[in-house]
């Protein structure tokens, strides 16, 4: 390429911006690639201390949530709401349905801080407020057991009755080891090794579907629990309406001044940002 070649330059320059949003999206996939990334999510908003300010900013980020959902074409399912004794709401659950909805929306964990001049107060005083955002991936409740063969180790044996004595002379017994859980079952009621072997199958399924279920309680009350550790002084984002607007992510110091925008569902470049910061 001939060092004038302005026209070579001025394409590749062009081609730049699209080259890295593409490493950009790249690197978000990467970061999305958690097991319960692909799942809707469900999001519980609790308004704190402050009676009806406090009320008022947590039907406030409903509605940022609420914009935010319907900007990625997801769907929005209201699970339980709570009002406000005057104004805005004490609390509210829904679900966002769409994919990776639980990818993007875990980044929107904790608690965030709204500043403004209180319409409340007619003392027109600065007033802080804080609400509380918890985020869950949705579970499938469908629990599918999938057992290969190579994941069996299966052994026959002779079945023995009362005193040690053969209930029969040939290996109709069966144990079954599923090698990657190291649950073992058996069956030794019926004279048919088949029959033997299709009952351990059923009680293993049965036994593995348990597993799975209590797995999948212990993830849920995980994550329960540790919405302890949010605390009102440990405030991921804050939103300031007096006396400058700017909204402010601690996680990763973004800023951005439009805080209407924000407001009103422009929330990518703090969930990305997060994201790609590991923050979440």
């Amino acid at each position: 390429m001939e060092e004038s070649d302005s026209e070579t330059i001025d394409e590749v320059s062009h081609q730049i911006p699209e080259l890295d949003k593409r490493i950009k999206q790249l690197s978000l996939d990467l970061m999305l690639s958690r097991e319960d990334d692909p799942n809707n999510a469900i999001l519980s908003i609790n308004a704190g201390a402050g009676g009806t300010e406090a009320q008022d900013w947590a039907e406030m980020l409903f509605r940022m949530y609420s914009r935010y959902v319907e900007r990625k074409g997801y769907g929005l399912d209201i699970i339980d709401l709570q009002p406000g004794d005057e104004a805005g709401i004490k609390s509210v659950t829904f679900t966002a349905n769409g994919e990776f909805a639980y990818g993007y929306l875990k980044t929107e964990k904790g608690v965030h801080r709204l500043v403004r001049i209180s319409p409340f107060n007619a003392s027109g005083k600065r007033h802080t407020s804080f609400a509380s955002v918890f985020v869950y991936p949705e579970l499938d409740k469908e629990i599918v057991v999938d057992i290969e063969e190579k994941d069996l180790r299966i052994d026959t044996y002779r079945a023995s009755g009362a005193g040690g004595q053969h209930v029969n002379k040939t290996s109709s017994a069966v144990r079954i080891t599923h090698l990657p859980s190291g649950i073992v079952v058996q069956c030794q009621q019926e004279k048919s090794q088949h029959r033997n072997k299709d009952l351990a199958m059923k009680v293993l399924k049965a036994r593995l579907h348990e597993a799975e279920k209590r797995k999948q309680d212990e993830k849920l009350q995980e994550m329960h629990d540790s919405k302890d550790e949010i605390a009102w002084g440990n405030q991921i984002r804050s939103y300031v309406l007096h006396p400058y607007q700017l909204v402010k992510d601690h996680r990763t110091n973004v800023e951005i001044g439009n805080v209407n925008a924000v407001l009103d569902g422009s929330l990518d470049r703090f969930i990305e940002e997060a994201l790609l910061a590991g923050k979440a």
